[in-house]
């Protein structure tokens, strides 16, 4: 009859006591793992959300009708400076786009004229609404990446700048800046001051203009108009019919020479060079000698320079852009529309 020592007995209790334990962990991680896949099905019936055991194991889920993707993204927010009273500023066409592009984005109003939007107009030098000032993990997102030229930073926020995507602005919170340097036909101190930038070798900036000479006789005496040039890249001579404006202007025949350069736009707008510019200044009566060493020097190179970077600081990158006093119009707009600015402006 085999008999067990004191030490045998020992190590059979303790074996004993390891097959114990080991059950319960066992029972525990199956009453966890149970209990998980009870709380997906009672959620997914009751319709009332995910575990997290489902959000991680799976990319899609459906449930209530309704379908949850997962995205790689992390969750954006953007503060959208904007101005209730303002129509045109509403974001929700931007919106639209945006959520194509972040479908992590969650967007938050902020009006203009609280203290939160005064800086941040101040911080990112935001010159019209509406704007978009993202969260610092915009970074981290694939449409950052791809856009990363056209987000500015400051503060741990970027300003993602709309107008270089084509954005129509609602309205411009600053103005173009009117000097002596400018180009100008009528009384400084007008109420109603319409500011285009234009290309002469562009169509519409043409059609244009005979608006605007019938608006400046019409209201003579009650508007200053200042001309700034924005020559497009794809107008070979639009840069030299610039220059040569400018200098006719330098001889107080901006506006004869204007006219006549869009009158002759087929003409001219075929050749190369600067010949034929400096023909229209000597049959326009100008001094001849002293507009071909203007134009020949570039004499106002800089000053279209200037012109051309104000217009993209206010995101202008087609031609007619006019400004009546704070209201913008694009394109070459109907004399009535034109009338119409004039007149709101006059009776304020």
């Amino acid at each position: 009859m085999e008999t067990f020592s004191q030490e045998q007995h020992q190590q059979q209790m303790a074996d004993k006591k390891k097959v114990k334990d080991l059950s319960a962990i066992i029972i525990i991680l199956a009453g966890l793992f149970a209990g998980s896949l009870f709380v997906d099905f009672v959620q997914l019936a009751l319709g009332r959300g995910f575990s997290s055991q489902a959000v991680k194991t799976h990319a899609l889920l459906e449930t209530g009708g309704k379908t949850w993707v997962a995205y790689d993204d992390p969750k954006v927010t953007v503060q959208i400076v904007t101005d209730a009273e303002c129509e045109a500023c509403d974001p929700s066409e931007a919106l639209v786009w945006l959520r194509r592009v972040l479908p992590t984005l969650e967007a938050m109003p902020i009006e203009s004229g609280s203290d939160t939007g005064k800086l941040l107009i101040e911080r990112f030098r935001v010159t019209s609404l509406p704007a978009f000032i993202f969260s610092g993990n915009v970074a981290e997102s694939h449409f950052y990446a791809q856009a990363s030229s056209l987000f500015e930073a400051a503060g741990g926020r970027y300003f993602f700048d709309m107008g270089k995507i084509g954005l129509p602005v609602g309205k411009y919170l600053t103005l173009p800046k009117i000097d002596d340097t400018d180009i100008t036909v009528g009384p400084k101190d007008a109420p109603v001051k319409i500011i285009e930038y234009a290309d002469f070798q562009c169509p519409y900036c043409k059609v244009f203009q005979a608006d605007l000479n019938k608006a400046l006789k019409e209201y003579e005496g009650k508007i200053l108009f200042v001309y700034k040039h924005l020559p497009l890249s794809f107008h070979p001579q639009a840069q030299n019919a610039a220059l040569a404006g400018s200098c006719a202007n330098e001889q107080g025949k901006f506006q004869a020479y204007a006219d006549n350069l869009f009158a002759k736009q087929d003409e001219w707008s075929k050749t190369a060079g600067t010949q034929k510019f400096k023909d229209y200044a000597w049959r326009l009566g100008l001094n001849g000698r002293q507009f071909i060493q203007c134009l020949d020097t570039k004499k106002y190179q800089y000053k279209m320079n200037a012109d051309m970077a104000e217009a993209e600081g206010f995101a202008i990158s087609g031609t007619p852009g006019t400004f009546v006093n704070g209201t913008f119009l694009p394109g070459a707009v109907e004399y009535d529309v034109l009338k119409q600015a004039i007149d709101a402006e006059l009776e304020k």
